[in-house]
Order: C-alpha cells, then structure tokens, then sequence
C-alpha cells in the first residue's frame, strides 16, 4: 500500500510548480509538461487559511473535473478535506491568452456518477486507475462549478 507523503516535501514540491505556472501563464515543464493543470485555492477546514494546490483536471461531459488521488494514499489529500468543509474555492487556470481565473463550488461526485467520469478519466489518464488500484478508499471526483 502507499504511504502517505512527507507534507513538507509535498509544500516544496507544489511551490515550485505554483511558482512556475504562475511566472509562465499557466505552463509548466517537467513532469507536468503538456499536462491540464490548475492551481485550486481552497479554505483551510482548520485553519481558515487560503491553500493553493496544483491538480491535474480533466474536462469531462462539459464538466471541469479533479481527482483527489494523492497518488493511491490510504488518506484524501487536504485539499479533499477543504472543499468538504467549504465548497467554495478559486481555481486559476491556463490558457493561450494567459491564465484565467474564477470562484468555483465544488460539488463532490456521489456513486454512480462518480463511477461513471472515473472510467473516463482512467481511460485518458491510467495512471488514476492503477492509483485507486493502491488504496481501500474510493478515490473522490470533485466537479468544479463557475459561480
């Protein structure tokens, strides 16, 4: 089973890329290079502090979708947490005329139609399946509306 990461190692991980993509409009190199990724700020369930996670998203349906994988963690990433203690957050993201940003709600996927966008993004991304193939927990799909 996976362990969960190290969260100093996870902060100085995603600064960096929250630097990156913020310095060079929404792109980054690297691991990430090419890949659909946006900066989500959430509200911190505990602190009531603004948290700024970098995520792959996938556009599904019409639907602007993010996995709270945490790499097949036995544990939700914090962000997960965050959105279910408060739904409205801010997503930034890239685009050809620069970065976009907007408030968002989250709405967290239930069952079936859960199931259903996670087949999707595994077959885009299979990287997710072989994630959620690590863990007891059912990975969650967050739906990100624009208010």
């Amino acid at each position: 089973m996976t362990e969960i990461p190290d969260t100093g190692t996870i902060n100085a991980f995603n600064t960096g890329i929250i630097d990156e993509f913020r310095s060079n409009e929404g792109k980054v190199g690297g691991q990430f290079e090419g890949a659909n990724l946006l900066l989500l700020t959430t509200t911190g369930a505990k602190s009531g502090q603004p948290r700024v996670n970098p995520l792959a998203y996938f556009r599904i349906d019409g639907k602007l979708i993010i996995i709270g994988s945490f790499a097949g963690a036995p544990v939700s990433p914090a962000w997960v947490h965050n959105l279910r203690a408060n739904p409205a957050a801010h997503v930034e993201l890239g685009a050809p005329q620069g970065v976009q940003a907007f408030d968002v709600t989250a709405r967290e996927l239930p069952g079936a139609e859960r199931d259903a966008l996670f087949e999707k993004v595994a077959a885009a991304a299979p990287g997710f399946a072989e994630y959620q193939s690590k863990t007891s927990r059912v990975i969650p799909l967050f739906e990100l509306q624009p208010n």
